[in-house]
């Protein structure tokens, strides 16, 4: 059994060989595992914390590569399920020169998108001190029903809730719907990360008051708003702290934001209380930062994850941003 609990999207991700072109321009792509949930659950693994995966892929080759991969990197795959009557999803995902992306989705007949609430893994939920699940799970119903079910279960089991908006709109069929969605998700979650951009599409503003305004209640316990390589700022009941992030080049962006959460949820998962430490906030926000940036150094979500040594060097060596 885990501490985490990742719950969501594990696919296949199509990357280009090359930077710099489009999808239609691209000469070739490389396979990768993909899915911010997923991203997460290694991202904590990387990290020293131990992390379980919770959804629901093909039983067929793709399926099999991605539970393998997740299960070499330490992730506990006991509540992922293996779906023989349906296609392990795949998504194409581009590199402009500047680092940023461009989506292609092919997950219509996924299996997620039939999973039921005999799908969740109550003992996993049980035994977790936190669970973590994203927007993309809520785009689509299903998985949007299992997924508000299995955050419910584990919030009555005790465990810490973490809500990732990770806003995709292509996934979505209008923003009212996702802000909807979103909002209702934000009310079972007592962690919520959400972007600047994802916040200026959805409240139409950018600062972190509009961010209180739009989803802080009496359980939550923690609201973070990360600026890209600006860094985050992250608020409480109690505090605000804002936590500048560190200079790198960038090659590719994927899995940023998820090696963020990873990095943070490393530092709660081993002590809750560090909300209540503005000084050990601080010191968490750092570590989400640095996670953030290493990965955009190495191109594909997973393979740029970083360890604690990593993180532990950048925080050491470099110039903050």
């Amino acid at each position: 059994m885990a501490d985490v609990v990742c719950f969501g999207d594990l696919l296949v991700d199509f990357v280009p060989t090359v930077t710099g072109t489009g999808l239609a321009d691209a000469p070739g792509f490389t396979k990768a595992a993909g899915g911010a949930a997923a991203n997460v659950a290694v991202g904590l693994a990387r990290l020293g914390t131990s992390s379980g995966f919770m959804g629901k892929v093909g039983d067929d080759p793709f399926g099999r590569f991605l539970a393998g991969t997740l299960a070499a990197e330490g992730v506990d795959t006991s509540p992922l399920g293996l779906d023989p009557a349906h296609p392990t999803a795949i998504a194409f995902v581009s590199l402009r020169e500047d680092g940023e992306r461009e989506f292609l989705f092919y997950r219509d007949t996924a299996p997620d998108r039939f999973m039921a609430a005999s799908d969740i893994d109550d003992e996993a939920l049980r035994a977790a001190k936190v669970f973590h699940f994203d927007s993309i799970a809520l785009a689509a119903e299903p998985p949007r029903t299992p997924a508000l079910a299995a955050a419910e279960h584990a919030r009555g089991f005790g465990a810490m809730i973490s809500f990732d908006v990770n806003l995709r709109q292509m996934l979505w069929p209008d923003i009212a719907t996702a802000r909807s969605v979103i909002d209702k998700a934000a009310t079972l979650s007592s962690v919520l990360k959400v972007s600047d951009d994802e916040l200026e599409v959805l409240t139409g503003n950018r600062d972190v008051e509009t961010a209180r305004e739009a989803y802080w209640h009496d359980a939550m316990q923690l609201l973070v708003v990360s600026r890209g390589s600006a860094g985050c700022i992250a608020v409480t009941a109690e505090t605000q702290v804002d936590v500048p992030s560190f200079r790198v080049t960038p090659v590719d962006t994927t899995g940023a934001g998820d090696a963020f959460v990873a990095g943070l949820l490393s530092s709660l998962a081993s002590d809750t209380d560090v909300i209540r430490r503005p000084d050990d906030l601080a010191r968490a926000c750092r570590v989400a930062n640095a996670a953030g940036a290493l990965t955009t150094m190495t191109r594909g979500a997973i393979p740029g994850l970083p360890t604690r040594a990593a993180i532990d060097r950048l925080i050491a060596e470099a110039t903050p941003g």
